[in-house]
């Protein structure tokens, strides 16, 4: 198979960089989804279930504040599809999003926040309060590394490495940086018991050098 170098300029390499830190927060997705035969008494059922919830939650010292939910929303609810669709009844819904400080707690808000009325835990979330230094010590190491790599090819080819002619950040969301770094980062999620797990902050960038001859 040929290959060519459509503009042989120098060199271009990838660096990726990561830091890993112990969870300082989890942010929890909660639901309350009920299903009743009248939109009232789906409202009154959703509505009782939101406030046992929000009160199960500041028993557990996490504030108002903390807490960014919707408002509830009602839709009617069928089985099935055309003429033969099944009335089911009026489903109501409401979801929030928990702040909780207390990793340690974790368990226990959710099993209390379900007794309450929470019947759904859509999604669990471990986080750092200080991402963007995080973030740009993981963009330091990326540098690093990319000229690092950078030195090895020129070592190689016997030809001096020159300066940084370009420099292009990589977002560490995006699909490219996945498909450069070859695996996904730890997001602090873990098996078993929710136990926290480390998060992890990458980053990646494409340096351009300059070689000598």
């Amino acid at each position: 198979m040929n290959q060519s170098i459509r503009e042989p300029w120098g060199l271009s390499v990838f660096g990726a960089g990561s830091v890993r830190a112990e969870p300082q927060l989890v942010r929890v997705k909660l639901a309350v989804d009920v299903l009743e035969p009248s939109p009232d008494k789906a409202f009154q059922k959703a509505g009782t279930a939101v406030s046992r919830l929000r009160e199960a939650l500041r028993l557990h010292g996490i504030p108002d504040t903390s807490v960014s939910g919707s408002k509830l929303s009602l839709n009617s609810e069928y089985d099935g599809y055309g003429t033969g669709r099944k009335f089911l009844g009026y489903r109501c819904q409401a979801s929030y999003i928990v702040e909780i400080e207390a990793v340690d707690d974790l368990q226990q808000v959710i099993v209390d926040a379900v007794d309450a009325g929470a019947n759904r835990v859509d999604e669990v979330t471990f986080d750092v309060r200080d991402k963007p230094a995080l973030r740009d010590e993981a963009r330091r190491r990326a540098v690093a590394a990319a000229r690092r790599k950078a030195e090895v090819y020129a070592d190689a080819t016997g030809v001096p490495l020159g300066g940084v002619l370009h420099v292009q950040d990589v977002d560490a969301e995006a699909w490219e940086f996945r498909s450069h770094r070859g695996h996904g980062g730890g997001g602090g999620s873990s098996e078993g018991n929710l136990a926290p797990g480390m998060v992890e902050v990458q980053a990646g960038v494409l340096l351009g050098f300059s070689l000598g001859r």
